[in-house]
This record gives structure tokens, sequence and C-alpha cells, in this order.
């Protein structure tokens, strides 16, 4: 039998030696490894348990109090002062008697009359007051003159066919010259076209002025204007 059919073929030699070669390696890095504590297992934690230590602490002892000083003495009462009269003076006797006083002197003299002071004049009685002014004589405006031939406002024919008649009452501002210058209906007849009839007559009619203590004045009357049917 040949060397190589006993150990079997070269490729299967070197295959085993390199196996071996690298298990002797593994152990010896083991082994090198604990030695220097790298493999060393982890330490296992240790707990302590906690001891409560109680210390009994006394209260530091009150420090002596001071002696209080002793209250100051009451004041003295003032004493009440009692001031003494003066003496009273001596009567001194007057050396001459008092002369007697005459009989009669008292009571049988007559007494003097003390008259009362005249009382004092009374005083003036006060100026009346004035009269009060007179009120202004007033005359009103008046169209009744006959030198003033002032025409009576025509009737509507289509009232007379209609059967209206009635009194209008204007109220009618003259001037100082007897024009009037302002009329308005004060009470209607109850019909407009008689109340227009009688604004449209009075408008140029003439007027005796109204006066004021004789001046002639502007001032209002009222007149009543008449449609009456025959």
């Amino acid at each position: 039998m040949s060397q190589s059919d006993r150990f079997g073929p070269p490729g299967g030699l070197g295959r085993n030696v390199a196996i071996a070669g690298s298990v002797v390696v593994l152990h010896a890095a083991t082994l090198w490894a604990m030695q220097h504590g790298l493999l060393q297992r982890a330490p296992e934690e240790v707990i302590v348990p906690a001891q409560v230590i109680a210390e009994f602490i006394s209260p530091p002892a009150p420090e002596p109090e001071a002696p209080k000083p002793p209250p100051p003495p009451p004041p003295p009462k003032p004493q009440p002062v009692v001031k003494k009269a003066p003496p009273l003076p001596k009567a001194i006797a007057d050396p001459k008697p008092a002369p007697a006083a005459p009989r009669g002197t008292l009571d049988d003299e007559p007494k003097p009359v003390v008259e009362a002071p005249p009382a004092p004049p009374a005083p003036p009685a006060p100026p009346a007051p004035p009269a009060p002014p007179a009120p202004p004589k007033i005359e009103l405006p008046s169209n009744n003159a006959a030198y003033l031939n002032n025409p009576a406002p025509n009737y509507p024919a289509i009232s007379r066919r209609m059967g209206e008649q009635g009194t209008v009452t204007l109220r009618i501002f003259v001037d100082a010259q007897g024009l009037p210058q302002k009329i308005e209906v004060s009470k209607s007849s109850g019909y407009d076209r008689l109340d227009q009839q009688a604004v449209d007559g009075v408008k140029n009619w003439k007027f005796v002025p109204g006066k004021s203590n004789g001046t002639p004045t502007p001032m209002w009357v009222t007149v009543p204007v008449k449609f009456t049917l025959n």
C-alpha cells in the first residue's frame, strides 16, 4: 500500500490540518481573554437597603429673661394753693357828726313832676301814585259813509238759479289811507261761490280809516256781506 493510499488524497490532509489549527488558536484566544478579564461575567448588582437614622434633637433651653426694672414712682400730687383773702379795711369813725335833717323836707315838700318828651312828628304821607294814562280812543274803520260809493258784490247767476244764499263774514285789514290790504273769510256762507264773490267785491272798496286818539291807524275790521234772493 502506498503512502497516498494510507492517508488519503493530499487535499484532505491539508483541510484537516487547517481545522485542527483553527481549534487550537480559538482555545488559546479564549484562555488569554479569560486571563485578562475580557470574558469575565458581568458583576451582579448589589442592592444595599437604606437605613433610617433618626436623631432626637432637644429644643434649645430658653434664655432667662432679664429682670424688669421697677415701675417709676408716681409723681407727687400738686398741693392746692390756698390764697388768703386780704384783710378788710377797718372802719374809720367820722369825728364830725352828721347834720340833723330839717323837719318837713322829705314828706311835706312837693316832688318835681318829670314831663315826658314830646312825641316825634309823624312822617309825611307818601304822594299818591300818578293816575294811569287813559286808554286810547279807538275808532274802527267804516265803509258806511255815503261818499264812499262802495258797490255791493255781484250775485252769481248760477247761485241764483240754484237758490244759494247766505251771509259771508269778512275780516279786513285797512291801512291808514282806508284801503283794504288783506281780506280773510272769518265765517263762510256755506257756498264757496258766494264767499269768493264777497272777497272779490270788497277788494275795490274804500274805507274811512280807523283812528287811535284821532290819528289814522291801520287796523282790522269785520264786515258782513249778505246774499239774499228777492
